[in-house]
């Protein structure tokens, strides 16, 4: 008896599907992919949720893409015994992230910002990420955490559900086609320069990293967004408002019993020679640190950091992530109190 005419149909549709995808797979890997979960609100609230461990247990941190690439989450946990939770989020400032946890009567533990000047410090902030980060972890339902707990499984196994990389949408946003009246076009990263694991950590691909012609795209996507009219200037007042409000958040994180550092990670090359000089260290970084009388890590003053080198200017490789981490939990070690009881000083 021959089979249902439908039936055949659906097996080769199915047969065919198998075959395309693990194609695409199979293509991906041998470029050197390998899987990375999607950097979406629902995998930053699933950290965030973490947050209320007892401050001997954990460490928070909150920036910008550069301490989700620099913190090295691996080498830090083995150092100092503590969960290292990241609430970093690209592109985006760690503001109203420090005002979160600031507000929340729960949270009492010992928190690293990282402070990327020109999403740190301007009176507009650039905080679309963060707004969507903390609704999500807000709003979360019983059906959308087991999704997420579904998708934490596929995504460890299959390169090609990078959503933000992979899917048609992404892959019509990533040709190139010039801006022309009433559209703009934004630059795009290779994919190779951003692959995510499930604690939050960015790293380049091996690839990446031997290929200057990728690194130098990125450069050129930040020469893009620093080629513009620099930002207006400071005046007393905006100075004075600025930092009387990051002083009240840090303040109340203190008085439950807290401790807020502050970071500056590195930077390279023509991105750092820009960000010097707009945004003057003596006006910015060393009057953060005076205003909130918190203790702060600027990688030049340590010679264990001055010297390394961004592949594309703004973001450590995953080895001077490791050196930097050491470093960084040194210095916590000497001059906070988180105390670091497995890490010994050097």
């Amino acid at each position: 008896m021959n089979q249902n005419p439908m039936k055949q149909a659906a097996v080769l549709m199915l047969f065919i599907v198998v075959i395309v995808m693990g194609s695409w797979e199979l293509y991906l890997r041998h470029k050197g992919l390998e899987p990375s979960y999607d950097d979406s609100p629902a995998l930053w609230a699933d950290k965030r949720a973490m947050v209320y461990e007892p401050s001997d247990k954990a460490v928070v941190f909150a920036g910008s893409s550069r301490i989700k690439y620099d913190l090295d989450i691996t080498t830090f946990e083995q150092l100092t015994g503590k969960h290292a939770i990241q609430l970093g989020a690209t592109g985006d400032s760690p503001r109203k992230i420090l005002e979160n946890l600031a507000d929340d009567p729960n949270f009492k533990g010992n928190l690293v910002v990282d402070v990327t000047e020109i999403l740190f410090f301007p009176i507009q902030q650039m905080d679309q990420k963060a707004t969507e980060n903390l609704a999500c972890y807000n709003k979360r339902t019983p059906a959308e955490r087991a999704s997420f707990v579904l998708n934490r499984f596929l995504e460890s196994q299959f390169v090609f559900l990078d959503k933000y990389n992979l899917s048609t949408n992404a892959k019509l946003e990533q040709l190139q086609i010039s801006s022309r009246p009433g559209i703009f076009m934004m630059p795009n990263f290779p994919i190779e320069f951003e692959r995510t694991d499930f604690n939050g950590q960015c790293k380049m691909s091996p690839r990446f990293l031997t290929d200057t012609a990728l690194q130098q795209q990125v450069k050129n996507v930040w020469k893009f967004f620093m080629g513009g009219p620099p930002p207006p200037p400071f005046t007393e007042e905006q100075f004075a408002a600025t930092f009387a409000i990051i002083k009240s958040q840090t303040d109340k994180i203190k008085a439950r019993g807290g401790e807020v550092v502050f970071t500056r990670t590195p930077s390279s090359g023509f991105l750092y020679n820009i960000e010097k000089k707009v945004f003057p260290r003596a006006q910015f970084w060393d009057r953060l640190l005076k205003e909130t009388g918190c203790k702060g890590f600027y990688f030049t003053d340590y010679p264990e950091t001055a010297g390394l080198i961004c592949p594309e200017e703004s973001h450590l490789s995953p080895s001077d992530a490791v050196i930097y981490t050491k470093a960084l939990v040194n210095i916590l070690t000497k001059e906070t109190n988180f105390a670091f009881q497995n890490f010994q000083t050097k």
